[in-house]
């Protein structure tokens, strides 16, 4: 029992000096748009690749930029404002007050397929969705995991259709083998765009909107 609570203790201790020491980096470093290869290099803190890559996975699910599950419920943001108090000393202090609740909706997909039409590309498409949606409200279905793990071949036949840094981006993470569902940023938009013309299938999903959309 001891040595269990001494290992615990040991491994804590080990998790709290990596996150101190290094963690933060390779959090804002992911938030800036790095590889994990490119955040590897940048560390001063000596770190293992395959630590990197979880920790920005980890991070990535804990933000929402990455979902393990299908989107299903619209997540209304709270609202708050602060008001000004004073004690019994006049002293000032803020207390916040929420005007707004936070609320969660299941939502119900208005299902399509992409189609070309009036000379629109899948980017212009991409971009006027998430445009309306806003990036954090616009996600795309990968099965990177599931793929590697069936035909690593294609996979990276797949990969080379992409350019250095976006292929480099998603070898490098640690996809589950399962779906998962990235956030459309920019970069995703362009490897999601770049994908479906190599014949990829996946589908992208507009929360605020609404739209399940096929590609």
């Amino acid at each position: 029992m001891m040595n269990g609570s001494a290992e615990y203790f040991k491994q804590s201790l080990s998790d709290f000096t990596f996150d101190v020491a290094a963690g933060g980096a390779i959090r804002h470093l992911a938030d800036r748009g790095y590889t994990v290869g490119e955040i590897t290099k940048m560390l001063d803190f000596p770190t293992p690749f395959e630590r990197v890559q979880q920790t920005v996975w980890k991070h990535f699910v804990e933000k929402g930029i990455v979902l393990l599950k299908e989107p299903e419920r619209e997540n209304e943001k709270e609202e708050y404002s602060f008001v000004t108090e004073y004690d019994s000393y006049g002293r000032k202090s803020f207390r916040r007050v929420v005007t707004k609740e936070r609320s969660m909706e299941l939502i119900r997909w208005r299902q399509s397929r992409f189609c070309k039409a009036g000379g629109a590309s899948l980017l212009d498409f991409l971009e006027g969705r998430c445009g309306e949606n806003g990036v954090e409200y616009s996600y795309v279905s990968c099965d990177f995991g599931l793929y590697k793990r069936k035909d690593p071949k294609g996979f990276e036949r797949l990969m080379e259709r992409l350019e250095v840094g976006e292929s480099a981006y998603i070898k490098e993470l640690p996809w589950e083998r399962k779906m998962v569902y990235h956030r459309l940023d920019r970069r995703m938009q362009r490897i999601t765009a770049c994908l479906r013309e190599a014949g990829h299938p996946c589908t992208c999903y507009f929360i605020r909107s609404r739209e399940k959309v096929e590609l």
